[in-house]
């Protein structure tokens, strides 16, 4: 078997969140997903992050789960890492974690915690056990009911097994704290950020400005023509390519995506199947978008690509 370097030294690229497939009977389409999965890489992901948020990991069984993150690691053959979701309790957490131990993941993201509302001493208490339950390192998402204290972040850091932060709340005076609280008070960790909000791409610059260049794309999962474009201008420093983008399609788009809950998840899948995956509708609680939504949305799709391929570099 090749060896590989650290994840850390391996995350550089646009990360790609695959959607889950599912077939009409509403069983996980392995196939589908395979396929879904194999395109991205093919298409220049850097990173598979399986059964995470857009790949529906609350909707997903422990055994469906376990199947997803197997086959995602069969279809990327060490090309690029695989990076597996976990979530819940810690109990089931720690479970996650270790069915995506035996199924050859390199990493993991760590969701907020199930329902409560816990206190920075309960949520470092979460993430230091699940990070010493494998050997695999953790990847921390800052999201929903789990917000850090900068106090926090920096026991995060010196936590053997966590590598990172994924920033899904959006606040940059906090985030630029925590960054500022790692580097003078942790200064010998190698720590990751990563800009984790939704459509990250419209943020992108933002983030860049504190020093955040890492970014999970749902766009890469039905316009990797798009994200890469994107992503190309946004590293080049590529202003003209980047404003057009923005302007022409990523502001049209998150606002098409707040137009109906849970879209960040639904209008992803949308546009595979658009892009003709056969990946299936979501699972409930998530609902489909409305037909003019979708019908919007392959607009978007339609002038994102005419602009990506009049970019420099196309």
């Amino acid at each position: 078997m090749t060896a590989h370097p650290p994840l850390a030294g391996r995350l550089d690229g646009l990360l790609f969140f695959p959607v889950t497939a599912y077939a009409p009977d509403g069983t996980v389409g392995l196939e589908a997903f395979r396929a879904h999965v194999r395109g991205g890489i093919e298409a220049g992901a850097a990173a598979v992050f399986a059964c995470c948020g857009t790949g529906e990991f609350p909707a997903l069984t422990p055994g469906e789960f376990a199947e997803c993150v197997a086959a995602a690691v069969q279809e990327a053959a060490g090309r690029v890492p695989v990076i597996a979701g976990t979530g819940y309790g810690t109990a089931l957490a720690v479970q996650f974690a270790r069915l995506a131990q035996e199924a050859g993941a390199d990493g993991l993201l760590a969701m907020p915690p199930y329902l409560v509302v816990a206190g920075q001493e309960g949520l470092l208490r979460h993430y230091t056990e699940l990070a010493a339950a494998t050997p695999l390192p953790v990847i921390v998402y800052q999201r929903d009911n789990a917000v850090f204290e900068p106090a926090t972040v920096v026991a995060l850091a010196r936590t053997a097994g966590i590598i990172g932060l994924k920033d899904g709340l959006g606040d940059l005076d906090l985030l630029q704290r925590i960054i500022s609280a790692v580097r003078t008070e942790a200064p010998g960790e190698d720590f990751l950020y990563f800009n984790g909000l939704p459509t990250a791409e419209l943020t992108g610059p933002a983030y860049r400005g504190l020093g955040v260049h890492l970014y999970s794309s749902a766009v890469f999962a039905f316009a990797p023509e798009i994200a890469l474009a994107f992503h190309r201008a946004l590293a080049d420093g590529d202003q003209g390519t980047v404003d057009r983008l923005l302007d022409g399609f990523y502001r049209p788009l998150v606002e098409l995506r707040n137009q109906g809950r849970g879209y960040a998840v639904s209008l992803v899948k949308a546009g595979v199947r658009l892009r003709g995956a056969d990946v299936g509708e979501v699972r409930p609680p998530l609902s489909e978008p409305a037909p003019a939504h979708v019908e919007r949305l392959a607009e978007l799709i339609d002038r994102g690509l005419a602009l990506a391929a009049a970019a420099p570099g196309a």
